[in-house]
């Protein structure tokens, strides 16, 4: 597997909306290798999610760490996702991107969604997420979007340095904040 190169704010692809990908081209081998490297990539910056214009590739594919039924994190791609809120609540919360390192800041999401998408074979599957599950959901399928986190707040007033916020914001539950 292959570690890629993340692109940071200010390069065109993290700004651009990505292409839909056909059944067919997701099957294909050298697909499922990029999926492969996408989730050897977000592991090695640890990350909770990445998306494929993040590694400098305009289509519609994210990779995120999905709570699983033993309570443990399984990393899964989904592939023309959409998001659909299930109720109208949203939770003010803070968030980080692996392509805008170092900075945080309060981004408002939908607490309780459903995700359409995609698997690794091309075959439909649906998911229904909330809380941090779903936030880092919406934050992935913005990126398919050319939506930044910076994008969703309603005030700038939040956005800080990661040494300021784990000095001044960081709760102890805060471990997993690269949404």
């Amino acid at each position: 597997m292959s570690i890629l190169k993340v692109a940071r704010m200010g390069h065109p692809v993290l700004r651009t909306r990505a292409r839909a990908l056909d059944p067919a081209e997701v099957r294909g081998a050298a697909f499922q290798k990029f999926i492969d490297d996408m989730m050897d990539t977000m592991i090695e910056y640890e990350g909770i999610g990445l998306a494929a214009p993040q590694v400098h590739e305009g289509v519609r594919l994210f990779v995120a760490g999905i709570e699983g039924e033993n309570g443990k994190l399984k990393v899964m791609p989904f592939v023309n996702p959409v998001v659909t809120p299930l109720a109208d609540a949203k939770a003010d919360e803070w968030e980080g991107c692996l392509s805008i390192p170092d900075i945080r800041g309060r981004v408002p999401r939908f607490t309780h969604i459903r995700l359409d998408a995609l698997d690794r074979k091309g075959k439909p599957f649906q998911l229904e997420l909330r809380d941090f599950q779903a936030r880092v959901a919406q934050h992935e399928t913005d990126h398919l979007d050319g939506v930044l986190f910076f994008d969703r707040m309603p005030s700038l007033d939040s956005l800080s340095f990661l040494d300021e916020y784990s000095r001044y914001h960081r709760r102890p539950v805060d471990d997993d904040e690269d949404a």
